[in-house]
């Protein structure tokens, strides 16, 4: 493909890695909302190191889809988009991308100045990218949660706009990104 010859559609590793982070984001929201109302226990420090195993592999899969993505062009906009309909979705786009990194790594200083360990998924254990301190942790987590509202709104408008294109505008923008077996039509 050529610079003016973009693909019509995504390749299928961007479709895979578009719809795994797009579910594990959703779990680690859940989840965090849920760890830090379940009240002190076992369920809590479950959640709470599955949320930090989740956000440990959403912050990996982040950074093979953006590696990707650089490797292997995207679509252009579907025709017809309004300019400041593209540059919007071009504005959220790189929104998202900053808050996959942003979020995990946020939650990964956080904890580390907490003092937590992070073991992911039982298998290894991250090193803490700070020394400990537990005013400087109150900080970082406060934003790592407040920022994960903002990364929900965002991942709400992206795909209301993505549901709009498909029912409303009835053009190929969703279709592009399903898998093949559901894109026909």
């Amino acid at each position: 493909m050529t610079a003016t010859n973009p693909p019509i559609a995504y390749t299928a590793t961007h479709k895979f890695l578009h719809w795994l982070i797009a579910l594990l984001v959703i779990s680690a929201v859940i989840m965090g909302i849920a760890m830090v109302n379940v009240g002190r226990g076992t369920v809590q420090n479950v959640l709470f190191d599955l949320h930090r195993s989740v956000g440990a592999l959403v912050l990996a899969l982040a950074g093979m889809r953006l590696v990707w993505r650089l490797l292997h062009p995207v679509p252009a906009p579907v025709p017809g988009l309004a300019p400041l309909q593209a540059l919007a979705a071009r504005a959220v786009h790189v929104a998202l991308y900053a808050l996959l990194f942003a979020m995990p790594m946020l939650g990964w200083a956080g904890t580390s100045a907490f003092g937590a360990k992070i073991m992911v998924f039982g298998l290894f254990e991250l090193p803490p990218i700070l020394a400990r301190d537990r005013a400087l942790s109150a900080t970082l987590l406060g934003i790592h949660g407040w920022t994960g509202f903002a990364f929900a709104g965002l991942f709400t408008l992206h795909a209301a706009a993505a549901l709009h294109h498909h029912f409303i505008r009835k053009d190929a923008t969703l279709r592009r990104m399903l898998p093949s077996r559901w894109s026909r039509g």
